[in-house]
């Protein structure tokens, strides 16, 4: 059984700002961070269907600290898809943006392919520990 993580953010910004540090992979690196470590994780993410990339950050007793990812979907500024594999697990990201007016906008995150409750409950506090830095990244 699958299971898929949801969650939504809301953002004082503008969808191309949002977008950009989505894409832009310096503006990643200052937000996909190594959650023990608080560490930038380096990478090579391009927004072009078929690219290949890596996060790489601090291995740890647990992880490699690798996460190798394909991208799927590039549709600027509203939506971005791409795979997600590390520890044996392999997910498919797909980010949503959607502007709500008065310099808002609405990101929403669903992660699927995720095996079991633990995974799910990871994953979870990942991306809401990453999209709180993210918000500071929007901020600058």
């Amino acid at each position: 059984m699958s299971l898929t993580l949801s969650l939504d953010f809301q953002y004082k910004t503008s969808m191309e700002k949002l977008w950009s540090a989505l894409t832009d992979s310096n503006k990643l690196a200052k937000w996909v961070v190594n959650n023990q470590t608080g560490q930038a994780m380096e990478n090579n993410f391009k927004p072009v269907v078929g690219h290949q990339f890596q996060f790489r950050t601090q291995p740890s007793e647990y992880w490699d600290g690798i996460i190798d990812g394909e991208v799927l979907i590039v549709d600027e500024p509203n939506r971005l898809s791409y795979t997600w594999a590390s520890g044996g697990e392999k997910h498919t990201v797909t980010w949503t943006l959607k502007d709500l007016g008065e310099g808002e906008v609405n990101l929403h995150l669903e992660q699927t392919g995720i095996s079991n409750a633990q995974a799910l409950g990871g994953a979870k506090y990942g991306w809401s520990k990453w999209c709180g830095e993210l918000e500071k990244v929007l901020e600058q």
